[in-house]
């Protein structure tokens, strides 16, 4: 038996200003774009069983045209698979805040999809030959989680966070109770798991996994690109897998435009025009330019006046020619002061100021030795002046 499992749609994602040539934003057609391409290939590949595990929309209240696109490719996938069962559950994205909302993965339901937003489900199909636990997001606390005594295949298709999975690109660890423990998921007794959430195709036991998004549609796609990078991921796509041979195969979307992330550029040292200098050259090594798509050039230890003479016309040029270029400029790393003294001894400020000039980083030509001179020497002018202004002022 042959499955196919996506997730993380996230239709009508909404990011930067341009728009495509139908007025609507760009990335939300591109999104648009990348979930036909799927489609498309699910109906190549003709499963028995299509496992959607989660944020089918990007928000509970998306736009009439991302509504109508996934009517749409998802009328077009059961009308070309009729025989094929399919199992949609909610996301955290999908989840509305009030009563009132309503779902709208309902929606789908009268297409002969079956849905399960609000607690979890165990479903079978053809027979009773197949057998699927859907647990869609936040359904606390988790129900058990027990396969069928009696079905041949065992799948358990749900959206959640597993304990020590998901990369969270630097953020502070998540708190107690929000991630899956891993003794309680026990993938061993399922034939698959299906798991949605995390953006980036990750294996997570033998016959476990996410899947990834379909397009990059989360708030850090520089995280992902390098989490794909370092685990040589082939980009955004969907699974395939046999259950009866245990065959898996991930297939890579083709997508509108590519999303890069150009090697980082040091400012240790540089001038305004040298720096300005090394950001075009980065630039240019990118393999197919950077016409139309999404950029990041990470720069590091720039200081406030190095970034405010940079050649702003190029990083203008820049901006016009991709969808969306981000010059990432961060600045130089506070300098932590050593006392080197005996304990309970605090640093004069003489000392301090020494320290702070003797380590700052400097604009070349400047001569350190001079700079450490004439601030000690402003140091001990305000000490000498300080008592005749305090009387003045007194």
């Amino acid at each position: 038996m042959k499955l196919v499992h996506l997730s993380d749609l996230h239709l009508g994602f909404r990011q930067y200003q341009r728009l495509a040539a139908n007025g609507i934003n760009q990335r939300e057609a591109d999104i648009a774009s990348a979930f036909r391409r799927a489609i498309d290939r699910v109906i190549e590949i003709q499963p028995d069983v299509i496992l959607i595990g989660g944020d089918v929309f990007h928000s509970v209240r998306p736009t009439n045209p991302a509504i109508l696109h996934a009517f749409k490719q998802f009328s077009r996938l059961t009308e070309m698979l009729p025989d094929a069962s399919i199992v949609m559950i909610a996301g955290n994205h999908d989840k509305p805040r009030t009563t009132e909302t309503g779902w709208l993965l309902r929606l789908f339901s009268t297409l002969g999809i079956t849905v399960v937003e609000e607690e979890a489900k165990n479903v079978t199909f053809r027979d009773g030959e197949l057998s699927v636990l859907a647990i869609p997001s936040l359904i606390r606390p988790r129900p058990a989680f027990e396969p069928s005594k009696t079905a041949r295949y065992n799948v358990l298709l749900m959206h959640d966070q597993v304990e020590g999975v998901i990369n969270r690109f630097g953020a502070p660890p998540p708190l107690p109770g929000v991630e899956l423990p891993r003794e309680d998921l026990r993938p061993e007794r399922w034939d698959y798991v299906a798991l949605g959430h995390y953006h980036v195709y990750t294996q997570v036991a033998p016959n476990a996994y996410y899947s990834g998004s379909l397009e990059y549609a989360s708030s850090n796609v520089w995280g992902e690109v390098d989490e794909e990078f370092r685990r040589k991921i082939p980009g955004k796509g969907f699974i395939e897998h046999n259950l009866d041979t245990g065959q898996h195969r991930f297939h890579s979307v083709t997508l509108a435009r590519r999303v890069i992330d150009l090697p980082e550029v040091s400012a240790v040292g540089r001038t305004a025009e040298q720096l300005s200098a090394d950001i075009c050259a980065a630039v240019d090594s990118c393999r197919g330019g950077i016409d139309d798509m999404i950029v990041r050039v990470v720069v590091r230890d720039v200081p406030r006046h190095i970034l405010r003479d940079l050649d702003h016309r190029k990083i203008r040029e820049f901006k016009r020619r991709a969808l969306h270029f981000h010059l990432d400029a961060r600045r130089p790393q506070p300098v932590r002061i050593e006392t080197g003294g005996a304990p309970g001894r605090r640093t004069s400020l003489a000392e301090t100021v020494r320290s702070m000039l003797e380590k700052r980083q400097l604009t070349p030509g400047i001569d350190r030795a001079a700079l450490v001179n004439l601030g000690m020497h402003y140091l001990d002018e305000a000490d000498r002046l300080s008592p005749a202004l305090a009387t003045e002022e007194g």
